[in-house]
C-alpha cells in the first residue's frame, strides 16, 4: 500500500499567509495606539500625570503689622516643614530609626504614623523647623522624605502687645485678636504651580504656573509701641504692689479716636503660649465687663445739665449722707451735707447722684447713657467685643434709677468708658474707636459742647485737693477724671471683691488724651479707684505725653487747678489739704 503523498503548499499561498498576519498584527498595533493616543488618551495621560505631575501650592508671607510709627509688631519669617511619602518611607524600614532621630521624634510613634497612614502620598512630619534643622534630615537622603516651605510668625514684641495682637495658627491664619479681624487683608492668596517630581519627591521640572501668589498686604495700626510698653510696665507694676488678680488699660487719641494703647494683666507671649491658660489670651479691655461705679457719675450730671433743672452750683443736701428708697439704703463713706452739682462728682457722692435722677425722666437718662456708647459695641471691630448691658428704660424702678446713677445695675467694657469720656473731651462728639492708623472714622454729636466743656471743669476738680483723685495728677498739665469703685457681682449679689477704676483726660484745657484704668481685687489693703487705679493713670499719662511732645497748659502750679477752674470750686476746695484728700479717695460702694 503506498503511502500518502504530501504535496507541498503553493509559495505564493505561504506569502499571503504571512502578510495577512502582518497585517492583522498592524492593524491590532494601530487600534491599540488608536485606543491609548485618542479613545482613552485623557485615563492614561491622567495616570501618568498621578504619578509624576504635581499641583505644588507657591507660599506666601503674611503681610507685617507696623505700629504707627512703623516699628514692626509681627512680622513672618521663613521656615521648612518636613514631609514624607508613607509608601516610599515603608519600603526602606531601616531608615526609619535614623528619621525619627534626626526630626526629634519618637520612632514607635513615627513608625505607627507612617503604617495608619500608608494609603496616602503626603503627611508633615515637622512642621516650621529653621532651615539648618531641616537641612540636617534631608541630608540623610531617606527616600520619600523632602522639605516645603513655609512661614512662621513672630511678635517682637512678645507679650507687650499680645491680646492686641493675637496670633496666627501653624497654618498662618489669624485666630485671634487684629490677626483674625484682619486675617482677609493679611494672609494674601497662596500661588499654585504643577511641577514634575522622580520618585523620590525632588522637583525635575516646572510645567507651569497654575495661578500667581499674592503676596499678604501689610497693615499699620494705631497703636504706639512706646506707649503701649508704658501702659504694660504701669499695670504689671499696679498689680503686683496691690495683689490684685487681673487689669486692664486703655488709651485712646482725642481728635481721631485712635487706639493708642490697649494692656492687660495677666498678659501672654504670642511666640511661646503652649501652656498658657485661656483667660490669659483674652483681652479683657473689650470682651469683660464691670459695673462702673461712680465714673458713671460724670453721665448722670450730663444728663442733669442737658435737661436744664440743674446747674453746677445748683445746690443738692445730701443730709445726713445716706437715702432710703422703697427699703434700699443709699449711703456716702462720709455725709457731705450741702453741696452743689459739681460738688457731686469732686466728692463723689452716691446720695447726691440718687437725688439729682430722681428729678429726670428715666427715658431721658437711658437716652443720654445710650448716646454715649453704652449698651452696645464701640465699633472698633476687635473680635469678641462684648457690648455690655444697659437695661431698657421701662425696666428701670425708682431703686434702679438711683443705682444706675452712681454706676450700678449695668455693665459696660473698659474700651466703651474710654469712648465715652473721649466724647466728652472732644466737645461732645463721639467717635468709634479703631485701631488702624489714619482710618476713616466720623464723629456725631452726642451732648452739647457747652456741657461737655461744663464736664471737664467739673471733672477737673476731682483731681486737686479735696477730691478723691489727686494721685492721678501729672506734673505741668490740667487733668480732668473720675474716680470709681464697685463690688464684684455674682449670682444676684456682690462679694467682698472689688474693681478699682479710674477714667481721665489730658491736658483738660484741650484734651489729647484720654485714659482708663480697670484692676481688679486688689488684696494688700486699699482698693478704693483714687488710691489703686488714678496712679496708674497719672504715670503712663506723664510719659505718654512726652513722648508725644504734648504741651502743657500748666506750668505754673502743677498740683492745683487752672485759675479758671479753680475760679469755679467753692473756696473750701481751693486750699491743698493732705487730710482732706485722704479722707475723700472714698467712693460708697453696696454691701
Amino acid at each position: 500500500m503506498n503511502a500518502a503523498r504530501v504535496v507541498p503548499a503553493n509559495p505564493r499561498t505561504r506569502l499571503y499567509v504571512v502578510l495577512a498576519l502582518l497585517g492583522l498584527a498592524s492593524s491590532a498595533l494601530v487600534v491599540r495606539a488608536v485606543d491609548l493616543q485618542v479613545v482613552r488618551k485623557d485615563f492614561y495621560q491622567g495616570q501618568g500625570d498621578a504619578r509624576y505631575l504635581r499641583d505644588l501650592s507657591i507660599p506666601v508671607s503674611r503681610g507685617t503689622i507696623f505700629d504707627r510709627n512703623g516699628e514692626p509688631l509681627a512680622v513672618s519669617t521663613p521656615v521648612e516643614s518636613i514631609w514624607a511619602n508613607p509608601q516610599e518611607v515603608l519600603e526602606h524600614v531601616e531608615r526609619i530609626p535614623a528619621l525619627a532621630k534626626a526630626a526629634g521624634l519618637d520612632e514607635d510613634a513615627l513608625r505607627q504614623k507612617l503604617i495608619d497612614r500608608s494609603d496616602k502620598e503626603f503627611i508633615y512630619l515637622k512642621r516650621h523647623l529653621n532651615p539648618d534643622a531641616a537641612q540636617a534630615i534631608l541630608d540623610l537622603q531617606i527616600p520619600g522624605v523632602a522639605a516645603q516651605r513655609e512661614f512662621r510668625r513672630y511678635y517682637p514684641s512678645g507679650e507687650v502687645i499680645g491680646h492686641v495682637l493675637g496670633y496666627t495658627n501653624i497654618d498662618d491664619r489669624g485666630q485671634e485678636g487684629l490677626e483674625l479681624a484682619f486675617d482677609d487683608w493679611l494672609a494674601g492668596k497662596p500661588g499654585v504651580k504643577r511641577v514634575i517630581r522622580d520618585r523620590l519627591g525632588h522637583e525635575v521640572e516646572n510645567v507651569e504656573l497654575v495661578r500667581e501668589a499674592q503676596a499678604g498686604r501689610d497693615l499699620t495700626v494705631s497703636i504706639d509701641r512706646r506707649i503701649q510698653y508704658l501702659a504694660y510696665r504701669e499695670l504689671k507694676a499696679a498689680l503686683a504692689e496691690h495683689h490684685a488678680t487681673s487689669g486692664s488699660m486703655v488709651i485712646l487719641d482725642v481728635p481721631t479716636g485712635e487706639i493708642l494703647a490697649m494692656v492687660n494683666q495677666p498678659s501672654f507671649n504670642p511666640n511661646a503660649r503652649a501652656n498658657v491658660e485661656p483667660s490669659w489670651r483674652r483681652n479683657r479691655a473689650v470682651t469683660d465687663v464691670v459695673e462702673p461705679g461712680s465714673t458713671m457719675k460724670a453721665f448722670t450730671i450730663s444728663a442733669a445739665l442737658e435737661s436744664g433743672k440743674w446747674k453746677a452750683h445748683t445746690p443738692v443736701d445730701t443730709n445726713p449722707g445716706t437715702l432710703s428708697l422703697y427699703g434700699h439704703t443709699i449711703s456716702d463713706v462720709h455725709n457731705k451735707g450741702l453741696i452743689d452739682v459739681t460738688g457731686v462728682i469732686t466728692y463723689s457722692s452716691n446720695v447726691g447722684a440718687a437725688k439729682i435722677a430722681q428729678t429726670l425722666p428715666r427715658d431721658q437718662m437711658y437716652d443720654v447713657f445710650h448716646r454715649f456708647g453704652f449698651g452696645e459695641v464701640t465699633g472698633c471691630g476687635f473680635p469678641g467685643e462684648s457690648p455690655g448691658l444697659l437695661p431698657i428704660a421701662k425696666a428701670w424702678g425708682p431703686v434702679e434709677q438711683a443705682t444706675i446713677a452712681y454706676g450700678y445695675g449695668l455693665n459696660v467694657t473698659p474700651l466703651q468708658i474710654a469712648q465715652a469720656y473721649g466724647a466728652l473731651a472732644n466737645d461732645g462728639r463721639l467717635r468709634s474707636p479703631t485701631f488702624v492708623k489714619g482710618a476713616q472714622n466720623p464723629d456725631r454729636t452726642v451732648v452739647d459742647p457747652q456741657v461737655a466743656a461744663q464736664l471737664r471743669t467739673m471733672l477737673e476738680t476731682v483731681i486737686v485737693p479735696p477730691g478723691g483723685g489727686t494721685r492721678a495728677a501729672v506734673r505741668n498739665y490740667r487733668v480732668a477724671g473720675k474716680t470709681g469703685t464697685s463690688r464684684t457681682a455674682v449670682g444676684g449679689g456682690y462679694q467682698k471683691k472689688y474693681i478699682s477704676l479710674f477714667a481721665g483726660m489730658v491736658p483738660a484745657s484741650a484734651p489729647r488724651l484720654v485714659g482708663v484704668v480697670v484692676i481688679h481685687d486688689p488684696q494688700a489693703g486699699a482698693y478704693y479707684g483714687a488710691l489703686v487705679a488714678a496712679p496708674v493713670f497719672g504715670r503712663v499719662m506723664e510719659g505718654a505725653l512726652r513722648l508725644l511732645d504734648v504741651p502743657p497748659d500748666n506750668v505754673q502750679n502743677w498740683y492745683t487747678a487752672a485759675p479758671e477752674t479753680a475760679r469755679s470750686m467753692p473756696a473750701r476746695r481751693q486750699a491743698p489739704d493732705a487730710a482732706a484728700d485722704d479722707a475723700n479717695v472714698a467712693e460708697e460702694v453696696p454691701e
